[in-house]
């Protein structure tokens, strides 16, 4: 017999799924994960009790990060249709891509140029179960999902579906946009992230994002302590250590910058800080 439990908006929780039948895909409902707490402030509903309390703590400390989620999730669309537009993208590797919540990166991509190849990676299996049943690209476009660490660069780049999928010769997307986060220092993501630019292609862009306590280092400071209390990395970082993961490509204007702030749509934004994000793109020439 499952149980439902209803987000404030009436969506059903994915906990009306017994917690035992998500076990047997590997997924832990039992402690936070990055991708559900993501989920739960955008609205969706792959989440479970821990990830709601996780996300809870944070917002008392940070009571608009459901819209700076929103913002962050804005940018990611705004990059790629650039990406796509400007540059002639026609490939993306999204990196942390989390649950699936539309507008995917296909679906931005196919808007511009039908024809878009994109990769898909993730570390949690519920994304997993997710993307293949939702992730559905038109017949022009073509998507896969693999589940895979980008802390282990070389055997991401070689895994047999990404090879399938894009052309390693030919200019890529590289999206890490709120991933960046969960990788602490000591495990050294300028390296990581160098050993993936290294791999790309001249006509290949970066479009990342992650939270700085540049902003307000009081209340992000409050958030990587709720986030470290429940088991979770969380390490914000400062418009410098942003600056280092394209180090060597081009930025593309307006350079680093608060994620609202980055070729808003429509008119500027009247703080272009109150979202706690570092936002940028660049091109390998």
């Amino acid at each position: 017999m499952t149980t439902s439990q209803h987000s404030p908006d009436g969506n059903q929780h994915e906990d009306a799924i017994e917690p035992s039948q998500w076990e047997r895909f590997g997924v832990d409902t039992t402690t936070p994960h990055s991708a559900r707490v993501y989920d739960y402030w955008l609205g969706g509903k792959t989440n479970f009790p821990p990830d709601r309390a996780m996300a809870e703590a944070i917002e008392a400390a940070v009571p608009s990060i459901k819209q700076m989620a929103k913002a962050n999730r804005a940018f990611q669309g705004r990059a790629v249709r650039h990406l796509a537009r400007e540059h002639g993208i026609r490939q993306f590797l999204d990196l942390g891509t989390g649950i699936p919540t539309s507008p995917n990166t296909h679906e931005i991509a196919e808007s511009v140029s039908p024809g878009t190849r994109v990769v898909y990676v993730d570390n949690d299996p519920i994304v997993l179960a997710h993307a293949r049943a939702l992730m559905v690209s038109t017949p022009a476009t073509r998507t896969t999902y693999i589940h895979a660490d980008l802390r282990k660069p070389e055997e991401l780049l070689s895994d047999p579906a990404l090879t399938a999928t894009l052309d390693l010769t030919r200019p890529v997307g590289l999206l890490m946009i709120a991933v960046l986060m969960l990788i602490a220092d000591e495990d050294d993501p300028w390296g990581r992230v160098a050993a993936l630019r290294d791999a790309l292609p001249a006509g290949s862009c970066i479009a990342l994002t992650t939270p700085t306590q540049d902003f307000d280092p009081e209340a992000v400071g409050k958030v990587t302590e709720a986030a470290r209390a429940g088991g979770m990395t969380l390490v914000p970082r400062t418009y410098d250590d942003v600056l280092r993961f394209f180090d060597g490509w081009d930025l593309i204007e307006p350079g680093v910058s608060p994620v609202l702030a980055w070729r808003p749509d429509g008119e500027p934004p009247a703080d272009p800080r109150a979202a706690y994000y570092w936002g940028g793109v660049a091109i390998k020439r």
